[in-house]
C-alpha cells in the first residue's frame, strides 16, 4: 500500500474507527472522549432527502432503531455515537425523505424538526433542487434554492435559538444517472449552500471534497456509482467526515 494511500484511509478513520471487542474488553468511557459538542440528553435530528433517507422504514419512525435509520451515512454515525456514548442517553433520529427538496423540508419542518426539538440539526439538501430541474419535473431556479433554504434556516434559529446546525455540502459527478456538464452547473448551489453555512454560523462538512479526495484511491463507481447516491464504502466516508467535524 502506497504511503498516500495509507495516510488517507488512516485520516478519514480518524475519531471513527469502532473499536474490535478482542482487542478491548470495555467499551469507551465518557471520560476517554475528546472534547466534542455531543452532551448528555442530546436530541439528533439528521435532515435531507434519499441520501439521508436510504431506504429507512417511515411509519413508526424510532429514535434509535435500525429499521427507522436506514442503510446510509446517518446509520453509521448514529451506531458510532450511541456505543461510545452509553451514560450520555442520547436520541437520535433519521428524518430525511428521498426525492426531497427545500419546498419540501419547509412543508414538513414543524412535524420533522421542530417538534423534535433537537440538540444538534444535521441537514443535507441540494441535489433534487437542481436535478429535478434537469430532468424537467420541477420548476425551480437557484434563486428558489436560497430564498427556501434562508427561510428555513431562519425559522429554526428563531424557533430553536439554541440548537447547533450542521449543514452539509450537496455533492455531485458524472455518473450513470447524471449527465456531462452537470456537475459544473451545480457548483451554483454548493457556493450557496456555503454562503449560508457561513451566514448563519453553522458546521460545515464538506463532503464534495472529501469525495473529490477519495478518487484518487478509487473511481467514483466505487464510492457514488450513479453520480449521486454513495456506496456503501461512500456512505462510510460521509460517516467519517460528518463525524471528524461535529464529533472529534
Amino acid at each position: 500500500m502506497k504511503q498516500s494511500r495509507r495516510k488517507f484511509l488512516t485520516q478519514s478513520m480518524i475519531g471513527t474507527s469502532f473499536i474490535s471487542l478482542p482487542l478491548s474488553c470495555e467499551l469507551n468511557t465518557d471520560s476517554k472522549q475528546k472534547e466534542t459538542i455531543i452532551s448528555k440528553n442530546d436530541i439528533i435530528v439528521f435532515q435531507g432527502d434519499s441520501i439521508t433517507d436510504s431506504l429507512r422504514e417511515k411509519v413508526y419512525e424510532l429514535p434509535n432503531n435500525p429499521a427507522s435509520f436506514g442503510e446510509g451515512y446517518p446509520f453509521l454515525i448514529a451506531s458510532k455515537l450511541l456505543f461510545d456514548n452509553p451514560k450520555k442517553n442520547l436520541i437520535i433520529y433519521n428524518r430525511g425523505i428521498s426525492g426531497n427538496k427545500v419546498p419540501d423540508l419547509n412543508a414538513r419542518w414543524k412535524k420533522d424538526c421542530i417538534d423534535l426539538n433537537p440538540s444538534i440539526l444535521s441537514i443535507m439538501i441540494g441535489i433534487n433542487d437542481f436535478w429535478h430541474v434537469k430532468d424537467s419535473v420541477y420548476d425551480g431556479t437557484s434563486q428558489i434554492f436560497e430564498s427556501g433554504y434562508r427561510k428555513l434556516l431562519e425559522k429554526t434559529k428563531n424557533l430553536l435559538p439554541n440548537t447547533k446546525i450542521v449543514i452539509c455540502e450537496p455533492f455531485i459527478f458524472q455518473g450513470t444517472s447524471i449527465k456531462k456538464g452537470w456537475p459544473e452547473e451545480f457548483v451554483e448551489y454548493q457556493k450557496i449552500v456555503k454562503n449560508l453555512s457561513d451566514e448563519f454560523e453553522t458546521i460545515w462538512v464538506s463532503f464534495q471534497k472529501v469525495f473529490d479526495k477519495a478518487l484518487e484511491f478509487a473511481p467514483i463507481s466505487y464510492w457514488v456509482p450513479d453520480g449521486v447516491h454513495p456506496s456503501i464504502a461512500g456512505s462510510q466516508l460521509m460517516a467519517n467526515a460528518w463525524l471528524e467535524k461535529v464529533y472529534s
